[in-house]
């Protein structure tokens, strides 16, 4: 059978582009649901059948096969030497051969037409499901925006991109209403596959996801984990209760959410539908003690006490006579919601009716302080295992921190406090006494105190040059005894400086000698030098050899 190749590829192209279904994956589809009906036309499953597309030439083409057999067993499957070649004369068939029954496909009965038309949309059906479950997957549990495009009093349409989607009344926050154009947020919650709309992206706005979801998006510090979300129990249009925590103690987690003067939390109640009357959220602190946990849940509500039942999951909250109708709320939703937080079935009494029974319950105060010490030993216990060791095989002992090395046998006896042993070991591993090397200063921790150096001023000498020029002799003479002088009396104003700079109080060490740079035989040499100086500054001079040129004639 020949078709139109251009029909055929715009009718392809059509299919791909609405439902993201490729070529490929349509022509095995229609191939698959003509061998399957033809099949079932045969009277058997078994039956060979093949079915060629060719989308070049545009011929279709399907036929049965059967063996060639000597003797036939199963006319369904097998055909004997003789049929074979009677039917076909144009070739000589043998044992082992296949023989092939052409069909015509536009002589196919109805029956079989329609099985392949409903074939057909069972493959598609699968393949858009696993299209959309492709897209979407990575958006299941998030919150997606669309453009209303049909809306009844029974749902709305709403275009998503490639596809659209279908939101039900119940799916909705109480009496919101939209208008086609209108952009509004949707949460997935999963992709499925009906027998009759085939495969679907199920969205909604009334689940406790999409408000967690709006929560995580307004809020940073539950989106990047600072404040995590522990549970959630709404009534869509009415009121919620949201339970955070957080593993910081200096983060408030209820404080956090609900922003200053209300203007985190106000965000996200503004996104909750638009009806009349706007839905209340409850943001509540978590407590691992399921009394204090109790009691917040029914916040507003002022709980006097509590006595819990553990075993059969419940408990009796006493409340102040004047907060009964904030316990149950309006038309009990504030208790609804609380049971479906914690978990707990929950009777309330009020604090007159108790006291004249003679209940017996714990006050906030006394659960407060349980859970304080509760904390207090789970912290210890927390100190206690991270000081349990990792390694066994370093052979250090239980209940040490890690890294912890054991301290090695020492010989004391060896050991000397002695102030010129210590500097002898340091002048051992510089190498103090080496010529020609730079002296290192060494910290010898608990040993050898800190040593500071004492800087010591160079000894500026002064050289007096004498003249031997005869027109600058009497000069010479007169500046020479001047430069004496002044010689002398800076000498002698530096010694005094040094003197008065000795007198002044310097850095001391109490607790240890200091050291010197210079050695008691360094410093007489030094000494020496500078009487050297001073006694060459006088002798320098014969005085005695100028008096010629003084004499009178």
């Amino acid at each position: 059978m020949a078709i139109n190749v251009s029909e055929i590829n715009a009718a392809l192209d059509a299919i791909e582009v609405s439902k993201g279904i490729s070529k490929e994956r349509v022509i095995e589809a229609l191939k698959e649901s003509m061998a399957k009906a033809y099949k079932k036309s045969l009277g058997g499953d078994d039956a060979l059948v093949d079915v060629v597309f060719d989308l070049d030439t545009g011929i279709i083409e399907m036929c049965q096969i059967k063996n060639v057999v000597d003797e036939v067993e199963d006319d369904l499957l097998e055909i004997s030497v003789e049929d074979a070649n009677e039917e076909d004369k144009s070739k000589k068939y043998k044992a082992g051969d296949e023989f092939r029954i052409p069909v015509k496909i536009d002589e196919l009965r109805k029956a079989i037409v329609i099985t392949v038309k409903n074939l057909m949309k069972q493959k598609f059906a699968e393949a858009e499901k696993e299209v959309l479950h492709e897209q979407f997957k990575d958006k299941i549990n998030t919150l997606i925006t669309g453009r209303v495009e049909q809306y009844d009093d029974r749902g709305a349409s709403i275009n998503i991109g490639r596809t659209s989607v279908y939101l039900p009344r119940k799916e909705m926050i109480k009496d919101e209403r939209f208008a086609v154009g209108d952009t509004i947020k949707l949460f997935v919650n999963d992709v499925a596959s009906g027998t009759k709309s085939g495969a679907h992206i199920v969205v909604s706005r009334a689940c406790e996801g999409f408000l967690k979801a709006l929560l995580t998006e307004n809020i940073h510090d539950i989106y990047d984990g600072t404040i995590v979300i522990k549970a959630i129990a709404r009534e869509a249009g009415e009121r919620s209760k949201v339970a955070v925590y957080s593993s910081d103690p200096n983060v408030d987690p209820a404080g956090a959410c609900i922003g200053p003067n209300g203007s985190r939390i106000q965000k996200v109640v503004s996104q909750l539908g638009n009806g009349s009357s706007k839905e209340k959220i409850d943001i509540i602190a978590y407590k691992e003690n399921s009394g204090l946990y109790i009691m917040e849940a029914l916040k507003p509500a002022h709980v006097v006490g509590i006595k819990v039942d553990e075993e059969n999951k419940s408990a009796l909250v006493v409340v102040k006579d004047d907060s009964l109708s904030l316990a149950i709320g309006r038309k009990g939703v504030n208790a609804r919601l609380a049971v479906k937080l914690t978990g707990y079935n929950i009777d309330i009494k009020i604090e007159s009716e108790a006291l004249e029974q003679g209940l017996e319950y714990q006050s906030f105060e006394e659960l407060s302080a349980i859970e304080m010490e509760e904390r207090a030993k789970r912290v210890m216990e927390a100190q206690r295992a991270a000081l349990v060791y990792q390694n066994k095989d370093e052979g250090v002992l239980p209940g040490l921190p890690e890294g912890y090395v054991a301290p090695q046998a020492r010989n004391y006896e060896e050991e000397s406090n002695d102030f010129d042993t210590a500097l002898e070991e340091v002048a051992e591993k510089e190498d103090l006494t080496a010529p020609n090397e730079e002296v290192k200063e060494e910290k010898v921790e608990e040993v050898v105190p800190e040593v500071k150096e004492e800087k010591v001023e160079e000894v500026k000498t002064t050289q007096v040059k004498t003249t031997t020029t005869l027109e600058d002799l009497e000069k010479s003479l007169e500046d020479s005894g001047k430069a004496q002088k002044k010689t002398s009396f800076k000498r002698s104003k530096k010694k005094a400086e040094e003197e008065e700079e000795d007198k002044k109080p310097g850095i001391t060490h109490a607790d240890g000698p200091r050291m010197s740079i210079y050695t008691e035989e360094e410093l007489k040499e030094i000494e020496e030098e500078e009487n050297e100086v001073e006694e060459d500054l006088d002798d320098d001079i014969d005085y005695d050899e100028y008096d010629e040129y003084y004499d009178e004639d």
